[in-house]
């Protein structure tokens, strides 16, 4: 359906990676040559495009995916998942290779470690990435689970569709100057930050104030990226906007939003997403920040990722109590 030539775009496009996450719960995290005990294990659809496409949905967004499962069991469960959460997923193609998973410990104050095997999403290929699927797009959402290859594509083709391109640097590697040239919103951890930038970073700690980070932003802003979303994990975030019409509007501290953690697995996605959802809406990073601070802490307090995530209204509910 025409998208009418004077109304704004609205939708959220996601490119990357669907996998089976197979988790199991421990007091604590084995150390390296130990066996611990396990006290539960489930098998989730997860994978860090697969999450954010759902978390954005379930907040209001129109969105669509594009990625690839494998012929079985794993790749039928994904495709149900996030279709019954709303996201179109006719652009997600069956793949002769298995469906990519994640192994996951989670320990019992919720913190995790993943190791994540590609399957079927090593097969998404450029060619995938139609330009079609893009004339909707008010944000195309990407990570690196996929081939860089295949990110660099997409990011092209939201930046001529003229969509906004949120570019989430994990798991980190090294990406091509284009595809920085292309990412109009980067979205980091702080380890993920001091490493894109090397040596010269000094990422500050938690606790410092908003002046702390102008040698950070103006690093950024060297490399070509004026609006920057850096995570905190339980102390926050820290918007980095070079953009914005003010100097004390340049950067923004989002405090945390307190909860009792169960499970942190997909809480990263959930914010991903939530970011997604509302700069598609139009509002301004910072704001978007803010939402998706409270959306990412709602996840963290359930097992599991998608299903963990929260509506808008619960989001709405949390912001105000």
């Amino acid at each position: 359906m025409s998208n009418g030539s004077n109304a704004p775009k609205a939708g959220i496009v996601v490119v990357g990676s669907l996998n089976a996450d197979l988790t199991i719960y421990t007091d604590r995290l084995p150390n390296p040559g130990e066996t611990v005990h396990g006290n539960g294990f489930a098998v989730n659809p997860g994978g860090k495009s697969a999450n954010q496409a759902v978390a954005a949905s379930k907040l209001g967004g129109q969105v669509s995916l594009i990625g690839a499962v494998g012929d079985d069991s794993n790749g039928t469960m994904l495709l149900d998942s996030t279709a019954n959460a709303g996201v179109d997923v006719s652009r997600v193609r069956r793949s002769d290779a298995v469906t990519g998973v994640a192994v996951i410990s989670v320990d019992a104050g919720g913190e995790n470690s993943i190791i994540i095997s590609a399957g079927a999403n090593g097969t998404l290929k450029p060619s995938d990435v139609e330009a079609d699927a893009f004339r909707n797009a008010a944000v195309v959402c990407l990570c690196l689970e996929v081939g860089i290859d295949t990110v660099v594509a997409a990011a092209q083709a939201g930046h001529d569709a003229a969509a906004t391109v949120l570019l989430n640097l994990s798991p980190y590697a090294e990406v091509p100057e284009v595809l920085a040239s292309l990412s109009d919103v980067l979205l980091v951890n702080a380890h993920e930050a001091a490493l894109f930038l090397g040596s010269e970073a000094d990422i500050p700690d938690a606790a410092a104030e908003a002046e702390a980070w102008e040698p950070v932003r103006d690093q950024f802003a060297d490399r070509g990226l004026q609006r920057v979303l850096v995570t905190l994990g339980a102390q926050g975030s820290v918007v980095l906007d070079s953009l914005a019409r003010g100097t004390e509007e340049q950067i923004t501290r989002i405090s945390p939003t307190r909860v009792d953690a169960v499970d942190t697995t997909g809480a990263g996605d959930a914010f991903t997403g939530a970011v997604a959802a509302r700069l598609a809406a139009g509002e301004s990073l910072a704001d978007a920040a803010s939402f998706a601070s409270v959306a990412a802490a709602l996840a963290a307090t359930k097992k599991g990722t998608q299903a963990a995530y929260a509506s808008r209204e619960e989001v709405e509910a949390a912001r105000t109590s």
